[in-house]
């Protein structure tokens, strides 16, 4: 199946080495170019991509809330967020707005097409490593305390497997991870995730690691 790509960033030199670096892989078709988030809309109803590659900061409508606006609409693409940052505060909310991961601009095209690929399969672009980073950059701060009982109490309305599932989301583990740590099929993780997100009203598995570290729970600490 081809991935149709959207690409939306201000600077005209970062479009074109990501459409030359992008346009060569067989399964991947750029639809359009975007040079801020005001003209996401738009190009979205126009070319009906599978995934938007979003950069954070664009002069008028940045990046953050044009991903906010796009994802609380109904059948929306999937965003990947593009940053020069490891570790910021801007991807955190670009990942809770429903993000499904992101991308440093020195990231090899490589890995880009991996994320872009993984992102339209359903899977979050952030290997485990980066996501503890980025949850330890908000969740150990005393202003988070509140956000962390709230957290747990929305984790505490799930089933015991649910909540088991998600905990394992939240570090990081795949579907087949999961299944094999739980013994449980795939198609059973992956019907319990479904479960998750409709609970919740979540995008992806990526807000349900946000949720089990939120809580507090995505390294192994006791029940909350």
């Amino acid at each position: 199946m081809t991935i149709r790509l959207l690409i939306v960033d201000d600077d005209p030199l970062v479009r074109a080495g990501l459409t030359l670096m992008l346009g060569g892989a067989d399964d991947l078709e750029i639809v359009g170019e975007g040079a801020d988030g005001r003209e996401v809309p738009e190009l979205v109803a126009l070319h009906a991509p599978d995934v938007v590659l979003m950069d954070i900061r664009m002069p008028h409508v940045d990046g953050l809330t044009a991903t906010e606006r796009l994802r609380a609409l109904p059948g929306a693409p999937e965003v990947v967020v593009l940053t020069t940052f490891h570790a910021d505060e801007q991807v955190l909310r670009a990942l809770r707005a429903g993000a499904a991961g992101f991308v440093l601009k020195d990231t090899k095209p490589a890995e880009i097409v991996a994320a872009v690929r993984r992102v339209a399969a359903g899977d979050p672009a952030l290997s485990p490593a980066v996501t503890r980073q980025l949850m330890a950059h908000v969740v150990e701060r005393p202003e988070q305390q509140p956000r962390r009982a709230t957290a747990a109490a929305r984790l505490a309305e799930l089933a015991d497997r649910e909540r088991e599932v998600a905990v394992a989301v939240g570090r990081g583990r795949s579907n087949a991870e999961i299944a094999a740590e739980l013994y449980m099929g795939i198609p059973t993780v992956k019907a319990h995730v479904s479960r998750i997100l409709a609970k919740f009203g979540l995008n992806n598995r990526v807000q349900i690691a946000l949720l089990v570290h939120d809580a507090g729970l995505s390294e192994g600490e006791d029940d909350v």
